[in-house]
Parts: C-alpha cells; structure tokens; sequence
C-alpha cells in the first residue's frame, strides 16, 4: 500500500441464516453498504447458518453472491459445524483454511470449530503452518481470522468459548509478527491490544440474538500506509470509530464511547 492509497477490508459475522432471529432486511442492507464502499476485502467469521443445514448454506451464498466485492475469505463457526455442516460449508464456500495476499496484506484464515461443539481450538498442528504461512512473503499487514474468541469478551456472561489453545496459540501469533485478529461469535463488539497485537472482534450482522444494548453491526477496516482504522458501522444508521493504531510504532487510541476514548502508546 502507497501511502496515498487507503485499503479496506469489511468484517461481517453471525449471518445466522434459516434460524427465527435471522432477519434478511439487516443483511441486505449491509451488502448494500459495503457494495458501496467497495472494499477490497470481505471477511466474514462464520456461524453463516443455526443449524448447518444444508439449505441454510445456499441461503447463506446467495446472499454472500451479492457482495461486488472480488476477494471473499470465509471460516466458519460452530453453528456451521453442526450436523455435518462442514461438508456443505468445503462445497459452498470452498477450503475450511485459507491464505490470502493483496498487494501489503496477508490474510490466514482457520476452521477453529469442533463438530457439534459451541467451544473451539486452533490446535497445535496448525501452529507452524501458521507461521510459515505468515513469514512466507514479507507484508505490511498481517491479519488472523478466527470464529471463535482468543480473550474473553466484557457483556457477554459467562466465558465458556475462548479456544482451548488460545494461549499457544496468541503466542504462535506474536512470532509470526501478526498485527491483527478478527473473529465474531459472542455477537458483542470489542477491541484490545495485547502486547503488539490488536484483537478486534464483531457483532452479528443480521441476528436479533442481541445481549444488552448491542445492535447489529459490521466491522470496516481503513488501511493507509502504516495507519490503521477500525469502524463499527450499523448499515444506513451511522458509525463509530472503534480503534486506531500503527504497524509500525504500534501506538494506539482506543474508543471507547462517542465522547470519552482511551489512549495509548507504545
């Protein structure tokens, strides 16, 4: 990336297609947004469908079709795993694990579900083709995509879905040089900085199954230069900044609120 050029990548989760708290219109909607800000990334972290029936899946595509966007990276999430889900999300969607690089950004993405289970792993078999994929070629960006939460979320009850390894496996991303993780599955926005590496996770796009005061939301990521974004945008209903830092100071700024944030440095 020059520094006159700014690259985006929109973050979308928790579709939830086929359940009775899916509601098509927010999704529409934010395929509508994000056509419109012509990312050149969509992500999205799973629990593409309630029941990982196979008919959710096509839903779940069709919709997904919709995006202008070229490059598509997908993982998907517990509720995908269910009832052999797996086999129609390889079908659907293609490889559970996947690597993309555009232009500066490295993007690796892995399954971290359990057949059948709400809880996941990464699994330490996986750690060094993490790496290697990582260290591979030299980037500017490097980011992790997950399902599942590596730190627990605040609002959002008992924490049971951390991934069992997520302590080897923060560590596995920290000697890969990764700046930044995205994931879903709680349906609560948030954002941490743990040592040089940003957490960042997203709501669910376009479930009801909202805790608290939460809405539905996606997560669109600004990249200009070394300069990095964060919004949560809430389609046709404004936006707020999340986090900002740098790749290369690693200083950041935080927001925490549409008044007070919290700010940092290295």
């Amino acid at each position: 990336m020059t520094p006159s050029s700014t690259f985006r990548i929109a973050h979308l989760s928790d579709l939830h297609c086929g359940g009775p708290y899916f509601e098509p219109n927010l999704l529409v909607r934010a395929i509508s947004e994000i056509n419109d800000l012509a990312p050149d990334v969509v992500v999205c972290t799973g629990d593409l469908t309630t029941l990982g029936f196979r008919h959710e899946y096509q839903t779940a595509r069709d919709y997904l079709d919709r995006l202008a966007c070229e490059h598509l990276v997908v993982v998907p999430g517990n509720h995908d795993s269910r009832n052999v889900g797996y086999v129609h999300f390889e079908e659907l969607f293609g490889p559970r694990n996947s690597v993309l690089r555009n232009g500066d950004v490295a993007i690796v993405a892995v399954d971290s579900t359990e057949p059948d289970l709400d809880h996941g792993q990464i699994g330490r078999g996986r750690y060094p083709w993490i790496e290697q994929e990582f260290t591979a070629e030299p980037a500017t960006l490097k980011i992790f995509v997950l399902h599942h939460h590596l730190l627990p979320v605040p609002g959002t009850g008992r924490e049971r879905n951390v991934v069992y390894d997520a302590g080897d496996a923060i560590e596995c991303l920290l000697r890969s040089g990764v700046h930044l993780v995205l994931s879903g599955h709680k349906h609560v926005p948030y954002a941490w900085r743990l040592e040089n590496l940003f957490v960042v996770n997203t709501g669910t796009v376009s479930s009801l199954r909202l805790r608290g005061n939460t809405r539905p939301c996606y997560n669109l990521i600004e990249v200009s230069g070394s300069h990095v974004d964060i919004w949560r945008k809430h389609p046709f209903h404004g936006q707020e900044k999340i986090i900002q830092f740098s790749v290369d100071t690693f200083e950041y700024e935080k927001y925490t609120g549409r008044i007070e944030r919290e700010v940092s440095s290295r």
